[in-house]
């Protein structure tokens, strides 16, 4: 398994490895997005749309790559955004991201629907740690979220506010993905050509959505989809004031996950987040919307000076978190480009493409002709 992560260079090697090592509707959860999945294309094309303006004869021996946010200082400016279902992908899931992102010294999230407890994570793991919540209609679950982060001192919490209710994932609907995975006509071959990922599956400790388990049925013994599972379970009356009284309740670094507009961002700013994530959520939810990178430049200009920013979405490539940076985020995060590399390989997956993008970055700053990533600038950038 490590010769051939080793000969993974790149986002899509690991995505290639990952869709031979998954059954089909496990890896299609992962691929895919809502709709036409125009915006999940869109995602990392819209990157292509500007060029990098180096400069030389910089001095560039001595590289600086390292930034704050939220309240953490993080040894690269990108981390490892929350996602849910991880022991999906591979059995030892969020232990295995939190692992290789320790070991680069990087923030990493767990998700609401994480299949690894918030008490597990406090015991293993010093790296900074980002709680993502998902507000549920049962507002006990949704207040036993918060107190059991808080009693295992996690770093920051990100309320994500772009799923009141679930995307039309189309993959989802014709693979039949449901978690726990439900067999059916369809991926009963799937499922048993990828024997090494069923025997995973079924003879380790029973899958659970950890955070969720003793309040909802639905996802840990009872199987749904993603998108009936927010549609039915997401607090649809979440508003300003809701979000501005959890902010209140958690006391520390906190980030809405899914701000769009500048309207938006200057009323997360009036709420007293510390941080906001623009996302389209991987582009899984509204497709026809607009990019993470496409809004950067205006809400920074409108609210950059009162708030960070971290971009997130499409980032496959150094140079995308190079071009955020110089637009004024503070930091990136991604999803996918770890998904597929746990997929493949787990922590040494995970590793491996953290080492990559490092190295991209390291190797793109120096071609640029910059040693710390607060020299760039608008100033190194232009638009076709």
């Amino acid at each position: 398994m490590l010769k051939k992560i080793n000969k993974c260079h790149n986002t899509k090697d690991f995505r290639k490895l990952a869709k031979k090592r998954l059954p089909s509707p496990i890896f299609h959860y992962i691929d895919g997005g809502s709709d036409d999945e125009v915006t999940y294309r869109r995602n990392t094309e819209s990157f292509e749309e500007c060029d990098l303006v180096p400069n030389v004869l910089a001095g560039v021996e001595n590289i600086d790559m390292s930034t704050e946010i939220m309240g953490k200082k993080i040894d690269m400016p990108i981390f490892l955004a929350p996602t849910a279902l991880q022991r999906l992908f591979h059995h030892d899931g969020e232990k295995a991201v939190a692992r290789a992102a320790q070991k680069f010294n990087t923030m990493f999230g767990v998700s609401s629907l994480g299949t690894t407890s918030i008490e597990d994570i406090d015991k293993e793991i010093n790296t900074p740690k980002l709680f993502q919540l998902y507000v549920h209609k049962d507002k006990g679950l949704t207040r036993n979220m918060i107190d059991r982060c808080k009693e295992a001192n996690f770093d920051a919490m990100a309320l994500t506010v772009d799923t009141i209710v679930g995307g039309n994932r189309e993959r989802d609907l014709y693979t039949g993905f449901t978690y726990p995975p439900k067999l059916t006509f369809k991926s009963l071959f799937s499922f048993a050509w990828h024997l090494d990922w069923s025997l995973n599956f079924l003879m380790r400790s029973k899958f659970e959505l950890s955070q969720i388990k003793d309040y909802i049925n639905e996802g840990t013994s009872l199987a749904i989809n993603v998108g009936d599972y927010f549609t039915k379970m997401i607090d649809q009356s979440m508003d300003w004031k809701a979000a501005e009284e959890i902010n209140k309740l958690w006391g520390k670094k906190f980030a809405l996950k899914g701000i769009m507009s500048v309207e938006d961002a200057r009323k997360a700013v009036d709420i007293g987040a510390s941080t906001i994530i623009l996302s389209n959520h991987g582009g899984r939810q509204l497709d026809g919307s607009r990019t993470p990178f496409d809004q950067l430049s205006e809400i920074v200009d409108a609210v950059g000076h009162k708030i960070e920013i971290v971009c997130e979405g499409g980032i496959r490539r150094g140079t995308h978190i190079l071009k955020a940076l110089s637009l004024g985020a503070n930091a990136c995060s991604g999803g996918r480009f770890y998904l597929y590399a746990l997929a493949a390989g787990g922590q040494a997956g995970v590793e491996r493409a953290l080492s990559n993008i490092k190295s991209e970055i390291l190797r793109d700053m120096k071609l640029m002709g910059v040693n710390n990533i607060s020299q760039l600038s608008k100033k190194n950038i232009r638009f076709r």
